[in-house]
């Protein structure tokens, strides 16, 4: 197999391991719990455990990959893009946040929902450049900019809200890359791990 597929391959991989964005997910909505003081996560106790459920079960996760498909390593071209994009994306999100709401006199302070618009834009800019954008990535994140950016979040901050959303739509991803991901490389199991330990 020529090198360019093999990379491909193993971008793929690396990238559409979709069930970590389950956990993801639901650190967004715990965050968001946690700040409304919403039943039990009013304690920092709870949350705590939370995280470390959620830390256990990304464990968990990774663990089922790599017994399922094997471990793949990207190329240095691809983790410096990755790098690179990862970095970008950060400073669309807290610059982005900080333009759009914040109390500073230079605020453009904006009827918007900055954490989702800014989080879809961030997993946009990602996605595009490490494995090329998917249809539900346009759709879903798509959809979560559009709904940050609409004029009509007046009033209280509303990033609660927008951290719920944007867990949603990372669980809705996860879900579809992992089904992606499985399309592509067949059921788990159907490869052999220590035949797909490589480096790309």
């Amino acid at each position: 197999m020529e090198r360019t597929k093999l990379e491909s391959a193993a971008a793929e991989y690396s990238y559409f391991k979709g069930l970590f964005g389950i956990p993801v997910g639901i650190l967004f909505v715990l965050f968001a719990l946690g700040n409304w003081r919403w039943g039990p996560l009013r304690h920092t106790w709870v949350f705590l455990v939370c995280l470390l459920l959620i830390g256990a079960a990304c464990l968990a996760i990774n663990h089922f990959y790599n017994e399922s498909y094997g471990r793949v390593t990207l190329s240095t071209r691809q983790q410096a893009r990755a790098a690179v994009a990862s970095t970008l994306g950060v400073l669309v999100i807290v610059g982005g946040s900080f333009l759009a709401r914040s109390q500073a006199d230079w605020s453009l302070d904006l009827p918007v929902n900055p954490f989702p618009a800014t989080f879809a834009a961030a997993m946009l800019i990602f996605y595009a450049a490490t494995v090329g954008l998917r249809a539900h990535h346009l759709v879903i994140l798509g959809a979560l900019l559009v709904a940050g950016l609409l004029p009509v979040w007046h009033g209280e901050d509303p990033s609660n809200i927008g951290l719920v959303l944007a867990g949603v739509a990372a669980m809705a991803i996860g879900v579809l890359d992992h089904r992606l991901l499985v399309r592509n490389l067949g059921l788990p199991g159907a490869l052999h791990p220590g035949e797909t330990d490589a480096e790309a």
